[in-house]
């Protein structure tokens, strides 16, 4: 964790873990996540942390998360709960938010054309 100079270290409140939404035949997908064996306080913020050491904290969670095994699953995990805080299969909360808001977009578009077609056939058949 970068520190700025003439700061005192702030130590992570890590909010404790949900349980997984799935597991697979050879357990629980996080027994095999990378950052089991890293510092907590990389992947979740300080209180009152500068952005700057946000930025460097969060890059570096960033690159663990990019030599993970299990990182599609850890991210599908965070955006389904949704987790709130922390960075979950290489993704901050900002950027779940983004992938969420997209994903609901595509769904309703799909919804709406599904509809609209729909419509269309129930026209040329009347």
């Amino acid at each position: 964790m970068l520190q700025l100079p003439h700061q005192p270290l702030q130590v992570a409140a890590v909010p404790p873990q949900r349980t997984p939404a799935r597991e697979d035949q050879a357990g629980p997908w996080h027994s095999e996540a990378v950052c089991r064996r890293d510092e907590a306080g990389l992947f979740f913020a300080p209180s009152k942390e500068p952005t700057a050491a946000r930025l460097a904290r969060e890059e570096s969670a960033k690159r663990v998360c990019a030599r993970c095994p299990v990182m599609i699953e850890c991210q599908e995990h965070a955006l389904i709960q949704p987790e709130p805080y922390g960075v979950w299969g290489g993704l901050t909360a900002a950027e779940r938010r983004v992938v969420l808001a997209r994903r609901r977009r595509r769904e309703m578009e799909r919804k709406a054309s599904s509809a609209a077609g729909a419509t269309g056939r129930i026209a040329a058949a009347g």
